[in-house]
């Protein structure tokens, strides 16, 4: 066997969302490119805001000395007294470069802190539907995935959360706003995770720590706020990339920010730097590092992501689709109207259209589409929708 064994298996259950773009690829290559509706990907097909490339200019133009070599493996200070700066000003609480460690994205990030966090077998809790690379992520590590369901509308249910946790339990993993559902969690249900797991730590005599995974944290529509998990968890950890609100994926550049109030926090933080450099990041790319310092509150346009949103959705539930309306990201995971997901998304192909099942997410019977390409692929996908919803005999407004 060429490989390890274990890979060998995991390529199997590898990302549907990657198995259907190559679907799709075989499909472009029969039909061509504007006859065939991807809506598989989360690859953002806006550009970075004008501030980016008036840093990058600027960074060019003037080259710092020294500013490709080596730096501290958490990254340049002034990058992270940027970030902590603005942590500190959203939340109150008194966040310092001794908080963050700036990482390769906000996957690597995830990697950094499971690796510091995990003992072999510990149980990290996911909610489903989750992001499929969490499972991986755990499992590099020693650790073992617990899925816990949400609610008919994706938030979170802590009760069943509350039966989930035990002594095992090192860690719970939430994504708001969420990919796949585009659920954005309340104030008032962190507040209810953070009693819970206070009361659970006492319980166990141990803490269980709340990593809060937020690439999309500023693509909400509607006036919708992301709290910040500081204000309502003690023992947690947010990581994040600007792969989204700064549409830059490629570039793999995102952080890891400690809540102030952890015990042990610079124990903790020592770890974080340490298995960056031992995972192979060593540190978070010097350039992008420098370019994103003063770009905290800089964002996308989000108007863009919303008026796609809208066309979807009406569109969606005029033909009968069972779908909540997203909040942000930029997904939508409605119920199929069979049971098989994956079978839904096989006959989806007739059409040409290009969809993941929700298996690929730890949750059967939906499937998920990506909207953030141009609106022109999404208008020309809409009959198709309309096609595949006549097959299933769905009964529109």
């Amino acid at each position: 066997m060429p490989i390890a064994q274990k890979i060998e298996t995991s390529l199997s259950n590898s990302s549907w969302i990657r198995r259907m773009f190559e679907e799709g690829e075989k499909l472009r290559k029969i039909y061509g490119a504007e006859k065939v509706y991807d809506f598989t990907l989360g690859n953002p097909d806006v550009e970075p805001p004008e501030a980016f490339h008036r840093e990058l200019r600027k960074i060019a133009a003037d080259p710092v000395p020294g500013m490709h070599r080596y730096m501290s493996n958490a990254g340049y200070e002034e990058t992270r007294q940027a970030i902590a700066g603005v942590l500190a000003e959203d939340t109150g609480r008194p966040v310092t470069p001794g908080h963050i460690v700036m990482t390769c994205g906000a996957g690597g990030g995830l990697n950094v802190v499971l690796k510091t966090l995990l003992n072999p077998g510990e149980e990290v809790i996911v909610t489903t539907p989750y992001f499929v690379e969490y499972r991986f992520y755990v499992d590099n590590h020693g650790g073992r995935i617990k899925e816990v369901p949400t609610k008919a509308d994706f938030q979170l249910d802590t009760a069943a959360l509350a039966e989930a946790i035990g002594p095992n339990t090192r860690a719970i993993i939430i994504n708001s706003p969420n990919n796949p559902s585009g659920a954005v969690y309340p104030a008032e249900t962190l507040a209810e995770l953070g009693r819970l797991l206070e009361q659970k730590e006492r319980e166990l005599g141990t803490p269980v720590y709340l990593i809060s995974d937020e690439p999309y944290a500023k693509i909400v529509y509607e006036g919708t706020t992301v709290p910040n998990v500081f204000n309502y968890i003690k023992n947690s950890i947010i990581v994040t990339s600007h792969s989204k609100d700064l549409a830059l994926p490629g570039e793999r550049i995102g952080y890891i920010a400690l809540n102030p109030d952890i015990e042990d926090s610079e124990l903790i933080f020592d770890g974080l730097v340490f298995c960056n450099r031992t995972l192979g990041f060593v540190n978070a790319p010097a350039l992008i590092q420098r370019l994103i310092t003063p770009l905290q509150r800089q964002s996308v346009d989000i108007a863009a992501y919303q008026e796609k949103r809208d066309v979807i959705y009406k569109h969606l539930t005029e033909l009968g689709f069972e779908v909540t309306k997203p909040m942000g990201a930029f997904y939508f995971f409605p119920r199929c109207p069979i049971e098989d997901d994956v079978e839904f998304v096989r006959r989806a192909q007739k059409y040409n259209l290009l969809l993941v099942p929700g298996s690929g997410f730890g949750l059967p019977g939906h499937f998920r589409l990506s909207y953030c390409m141009d609106m022109q692929v999404i208008k020309r996908g809409l009959p198709a929708f309309t096609e595949l919803a006549r097959e299933f005999n769905l009964t529109g407004k």
